[in-house]
């Protein structure tokens, strides 16, 4: 199909159309609102359900009700819209069932504001629900790979019978560029051996997350793990840009990411060696890509909008080979290419050890610029 200027909310929510999403139970929240607001136009027009519910609780809620029929299910939100939905994700887990969840990310704590921030990597990667559990988390760059991952979520979310989030920050949701929309696919016309779909004619099937007995609950647990165990074999995903040569490697995923690439191409035109890797699968981590490139380079630079919390996984999948350095914009802010190509001048041409933290330097050069910026 040709490729259209779309917008970012848009385009994922045109995405999970033509993958084949059912049901739709959501609430208006900022910077994803017109994902939600697509949804009521083109499902209904379709014969599909959508409904906007009291709140993102009573959203999720739905979503779980929906998933236990086997249904294509899914619902948005935004960063504390997404709090909100946490302990229903945790049954939805518990349950065993597929759904899949898209979060354009914005600035917080608390209320916070509306601009896109990567805030919410703690809360969806290593946070969420109470359990053992853990969702497949799939970070967009760009609309046409937000378009692809949202198609592949529902796939995922199937396959592994798992939570499936699309982690997209509000730049993502709210940025137009051309992409290419998939065909609209068939709805499903058979449900799973597990979905309850009304016993008429067969035994009666029970989905629940409730394990009174211990025991069961641990059996439970470990063929969730066994399940993730599957997942992390088969699903990681990452892109990598002028990684051969580099001795220094830039690690950051959507918006930052994204920035991160333009910055490196000034700098390699400089003569710097230097690379890009993004994951893309936030969860599964790709921690041992990362840690062969630890043999390789000579220093990585994370690049987050937030106060570090991708930094940590990095940090551990480095064991303290070589230094990790740091550099993030927090609040809603986006870092601008000059400022990430600043910071890899600065590590070309300073010694650089390995640190406990590299928090406090960043901290201390972030002011600087501030105080720049304000005056």
């Amino acid at each position: 199909m040709a490729r259209e200027l779309l917008k970012g909310n848009i385009a994922m929510a045109e995405a999970a159309i033509r993958a084949g999403v059912e049901a739709y139970f959501g609430y208006p929240i900022t910077p994803q609102t017109e994902l939600l607001e697509w949804m009521s136009a083109r499902m209904p027009e379709l014969g599909r359900a959508f409904l906007q519910a009291e709140s993102e609780v009573a959203a999720i809620n739905m979503v779980y009700g929906a998933a236990c029929t086997g249904a294509r299910v899914m619902s948005s939100s935004s960063s504390p819209g997404v709090s909100l939905m946490m302990e229903g994700l945790s049954y939805i887990a518990g349950t065993e069932l597929p759904v899949v969840l898209i979060d354009v990310v914005r600035g917080g704590p608390g209320l916070g504001n509306i601009a896109p921030s990567q805030g919410d990597y703690n809360q969806i990667v290593h946070g969420g629900g109470h359990g053992d559990y853990h969702p497949i988390v799939l970070a967009p760059a760009s609309l046409q790979e937000a378009i692809d991952l949202t198609v592949l979520a529902f796939d995922l979310a199937e396959k592994y019978r798992s939570i499936v989030i699309v982690m997209a920050d509000g730049n993502i949701g709210q940025m137009m560029e051309p992409a290419e929309l998939p065909p609209m696919q068939p709805l499903k016309r058979t449900r799973p051996e597990w979905a309850v779909t009304g016993a008429l004619g067969r035994e009666r099937r029970i989905l629940s997350s409730i394990y009174i007995k211990p025991e069961e609950e641990e059996i439970t647990n470990l063929r969730l793990l066994e399940r993730w165990n599957q997942i992390k074999a088969n699903e990681i995903r990452w892109k990598g840009y002028y990684l051969d040569d580099a001795e220094i490697v830039v690690i950051g995923y959507g918006t930052a990411g994204r920035v991160a690439l333009s910055a490196l191409r000034q700098a390699r035109a400089e003569g710097i060696p230097v690379g890009l890797f993004r994951p893309i699968s936030l969860s599964p981590f790709p921690y041992q890509a990362i840690a062969e490139l630890a043999g390789k380079a000579k220093a990585f630079l994370v690049v987050e909008m937030n106060t570090g919390q991708m930094l940590e996984d990095v940090r551990l999948a480095a064991a303290q080979r070589l230094p990790v350095e740091f550099y993030g914009r927090l609040g809603g802010v986006v870092p601008f290419p000059d400022e990430i190509l600043s910071e890899i001048r600065r590590m070309h041409s300073e010694p650089l050890t390995i640190t406990d933290d590299p928090r406090p330097a960043w901290m201390r050069r972030l002011k600087d610029i501030l105080k720049q910026e304000v005056n």
